[in-house]
């Protein structure tokens, strides 16, 4: 896919992986939409990036539709980069003896995974619509984990939520090979996000030295590296693909 005289959605694009994602777009000369919750930082990224801010929950269809059409009075919507997600620990048998919740067990499959496909059906729809281009209408890019195939001891949820996610690809890519959409995941390991960004630095410099190699957490900008390698390889298509320094987690 030529990266040009185009719009993409990227979720998740206010921080981190996302933000990434969204600055490599824009420096590409895309026009994009960013989708994300947090208000102020989306308001910050509209500003310094150039890009439009949509406030959208991932599971909200209304919103979600708003953001793309937002993004197609920019240009053809020819890409999808989701990278929203939560995660949070939640154990079968919790350290009080109690059941674990399944409250949160249920939110964060709602976010990470029906949010997922939420974002995804929409996108593929519209992009369904788009003249063929060198053989392509669009691609779209979910985002998954290294937890999904070694999740460790309080991420059933979030570990289920990725495994789906990956599950999910490969369908997801023979679904719409006849609308001409390609379909990637990419699964990172250990990166240096806000999420991580908020452990004291031992912790943090205790994880990354956990890679084999290189030893370090991840730049959010190699994972939007990737991204942007997916939607210009027209023959990737269907696969996950893990970005992780070759890692593989304990149980905890």
């Amino acid at each position: 896919m030529k990266l040009q005289n185009m719009s993409a959605l990227v979720t998740g694009g206010a921080s981190g992986l996302g933000l990434a994602c969204a600055r490599r777009l824009v420096e590409k000369g895309v026009s994009v939409v960013v989708v994300d919750l947090n208000r102020e930082a989306g308001a910050a990224v509209a500003a310094e990036l150039g890009v439009t801010y949509v406030h959208a929950d991932v599971c909200n269809t209304e919103q979600i539709n708003a953001a793309l059409d937002a993004a197609q009075a920019l240009g053809p919507l020819r890409a999808l980069v989701h990278c929203a997600g939560i995660g949070g620990p939640v154990r079968l048998v919790e350290k009080d003896g109690q059941p674990g919740s399944l409250e949160k067990y249920e939110n964060i499959i709602r976010v990470n995974l029906v949010g997922s496909f939420n974002c995804l059906r929409l996108a593929a729809a519209r992009m369904a619509k788009n003249e063929v281009v060198d053989s392509e209408r669009g691609a779209c890019i979910m985002t998954a984990s290294v937890a999904a195939y070694e999740g460790q001891i309080g991420q059933i949820p979030y570990s289920a939520s990725k495994a789906g996610v990956v599950g999910m690809t490969v369908v997801a890519a023979r679904d719409l090979a006849t609308k001409f959409i390609r379909v990637c995941t990419i699964a990172p390991g250990l990166f240096d996000t806000p999420l991580l960004a908020r452990l004291p630095e031992p912790i943090r410099a205790s994880l990354g030295a956990s890679v084999p190699h290189p030893a370090r957490l991840g730049a959010p900008d190699e994972f939007a590296q990737l991204a942007m390698h997916i939607l210009e390889n027209s023959m990737l298509n269907g696969e996950t693909i893990r970005l992780d320094g070759a890692i593989r987690m304990a149980p905890r």
